[in-house]
């Protein structure tokens, strides 16, 4: 495992590493003001909610792990927003709805990724919010070159947008012309936003005054007041093929706030793993790795059939577990140690066989038959056709029916500073095409509530003030001999995908970051859906071409139903590490020639 599209960075001061180049050199600058990876993280996410509108969004959501240098664990920071007052099931069914859209003003649940940023800044940060901001502002203002992915997702809602979203039509069709690849692009009224933020923040003297005054402007002040008066009267176009109000109200806002939790983790062959709770889907790489450990995964060619086999069977189980066990641990009681457990995942290992599981297999827990039966029943009805459907929002499958079914996906941000501070944050949420951009603020609201269910008694189903289980899910990671990684990616369901198989390479192959980011990837769709509308594609496996002709064919005749990616298009993971030495390493996909890591 030798071949490396580019070098691994190495130096002693600091790495950022993200899916866009100018959000890590924002990432750079920070550090070289003397911020730390704090700082630098949320310069980083503001920025990429410039240059990425079509993945991520201040009004959208964020998970994060954060590892203070003088700590022993990272801690887990909850920016993901809960469901609206209003958001009961009733009222959702009585709105003709049996699924929540996936787009629309019923998707959206409350904006967390703006105090969560703010969060961090305030407890964890050096630099204040006028310079982590300034840098977003400037691209907002003057301009940022247009990616032509951008270009061709708001081309492909124009008509779209004139018709039913307006205000989304005025921001991402300035002057009625579909902004072109590569050309300067401005959003004005969100420079305005953030520079009336500040300025109301700055009337504080004291530098955590000001941050708690940017969120109270954010969730009491003037913002939640445009989103609430503009919610009263909104009536728009979804994902169902409906025009409908949203219920998300100022009040709601106002009464929530990020907030900090423990991690669960899982050691693997000398490695500490660590993930964010239930709320997400993260326990799902722990319990694969859990179920990794009955195998001969060790000895298996990395980039083999074998390999590949292996590690889908048991990402089929996990994600089997995942859709009926997983939710808000705050509302409903998650078996998240029986499913952690060496017993529990022995049962699950001794169910990967020679050929493809086409079947939805959650695992028998006692007291939980009900939930496991549901997720059973809701992957048969929803169940599609190999191939339809399949793949990351941000790969050319954009094969569904109605404008506003053309998914957003994420970002995702890995910084290390030369204290040892680390931060890995997958933000996501309020894309472009999740929602109409809210007058006057330049941008939209999330999708987020799409991931409950409209069922009673599940761990998913949707109830006022719970999480949605969302699909964002950072890594952090002990390395045998005291390195500390930080690691993650974009894609929706693929998300602790692509990561379990990055790790896999680096603890059983020796591989470097880069490396192991650049070898082939693969992933299975083999279970239900996160987002709208939920499908299941039995057997479904997508690997990239670069695994061989040979091995492909074996992955056939074993049962998967391939499918072969384009070259270079599946994953877009980013990491960085620090070893107990001091050296520093960051390394980020080729993949869609966006994501780079800098450092020195």
């Amino acid at each position: 495992m030798s071949f490396t599209t580019r070098p691994e960075i190495l130096g002693s001061f600091g790495v950022a590493t993200s899916t866009h180049w100018i959000a890590s050199a924002v990432g750079m600058r920070m550090l070289e003001q003397g911020g730390n990876a704090f700082d630098a993280a949320v310069a980083m996410a503001f920025v990429l909610h410039v240059v990425e509108p079509h993945l991520n969004g201040p009004l959208g959501d964020l998970p994060a792990l954060i590892w203070p240098a003088e700590d022993d664990r990272p801690t887990v920071v909850c920016g993901q927003g809960t469901a609206p007052a209003g958001a009961t099931i009733a009222h959702y069914r009585a709105e003709g709805l049996q699924m929540i859209p996936g787009s629309g003003l019923l998707a959206t649940v409350v904006p967390g990724a703006f105090d969560g940023w703010m969060l961090i800044l305030r407890d964890h940060g050096r630099l204040s919010l006028r310079e982590v901001l300034e840098p977003a502002i400037h691209y907002a203002r003057a301009g940022h070159p247009m990616l032509p992915r951008v270009s061709n997702t708001i081309a492909g809602l124009a008509d779209f947008f004139r018709e039913e979203w307006p205000t989304s039509y005025a921001t991402w069709l300035p002057g009625g012309q579909v902004p072109r690849p590569e050309a300067l692009f401005r959003n004005p009224d969100l420079a305005d936003t953030w520079e009336r933020l500040l300025t109301e923040a700055e009337a504080k003297s004291a530098r955590a005054a000001q941050i708690d005054a940017a969120r109270a402007a954010f969730s009491q002040g003037f913002i939640a007041e445009a989103i609430d008066g503009w919610m009263r009267d909104a009536c728009v176009m979804d994902a169902a093929g409906g025009r409908r109000k949203g219920v998300l109200t100022g009040q709601d806002m106002a009464g929530w706030q990020a907030s900090y939790e423990a991690p669960v983790s899982v050691d693997y062959h000398g490695w500490e793993v660590f993930k964010p709770g239930p709320w997400s889907q993260g326990p799902s790489l722990l319990q694969s790795l859990r179920t990794l450990e009955g195998t001969e995964i060790a000895s298996m060619d990395p980039n083999g059939a074998e390999f590949v086999h292996t590690v889908a069977e048991a990402m089929k189980l996990s994600f089997a577990d995942r859709e009926a066990y997983y939710g808000d641990p705050d509302f409903a009681e998650i078996p998240v140690e029986t499913l952690l457990s060496r017993d529990y995942a022995r049962s699950r290992s001794a169910l990967i066989g020679a050929s493809a599981s086409l079947e939805q297999r959650p695992g028998a827990i006692a007291g939980y038959e009900a939930w496991a039966a549901a997720a059973v029943a809701r992957a048969a009805r929803e169940t599609l056709e190999a191939g339809v459907g399949a793949g990351e929002p941000t790969m050319a499958h954009l094969t569904e029916k109605h404008p506003t079914e053309k998914r957003g996906d994420t970002v995702h941000i890995d910084v290390i500073d030369r204290w040892g501070n680390a931060v890995s944050a997958t933000p996501s949420g309020g894309w472009l095409q999740s929602s109409p951009v809210v007058p006057g603020l330049g941008m939209p609201l999330n999708s987020r509530a799409q991931m409950f269910w409209l069922d009673e008694g599940l761990a998913t189903s949707l109830k006022p003030g719970a999480r949605p289980r969302t699909t964002l899910s950072p890594s952090m990671a002990a390395r045998p001999g005291g390195a500390r990684l930080a690691f993650g990616t974009p894609g929706g369901d693929q998300q602790d995908q692509w990561q379990l198989i990055f790790l896999l390479r680096l603890v059983h192959s020796g591989a470097n970051l880069q490396q192991a980011i650049d070898a082939p990837l693969f992933h299975t769709t083999s279970f239900q859906a996160s987002f709208y509308p939920r499908g299941v594609n039995p057997g479904h496996l997508m690997v990239e071409p670069a695994l061989g002709e040979a091995a492909i064919a074996d992955l056939r005749a074993r049962g998967h139903r391939v499918e072969v990616a384009e070259p270079w298009t599946v994953g877009r993971l980013t990491a960085a590490q620090r070893d107990a030495s001091g050296l520093m390493r960051a390394a980020a996909t080729p993949r869609l020639m966006q994501a780079y890591a800098v450092g020195r």
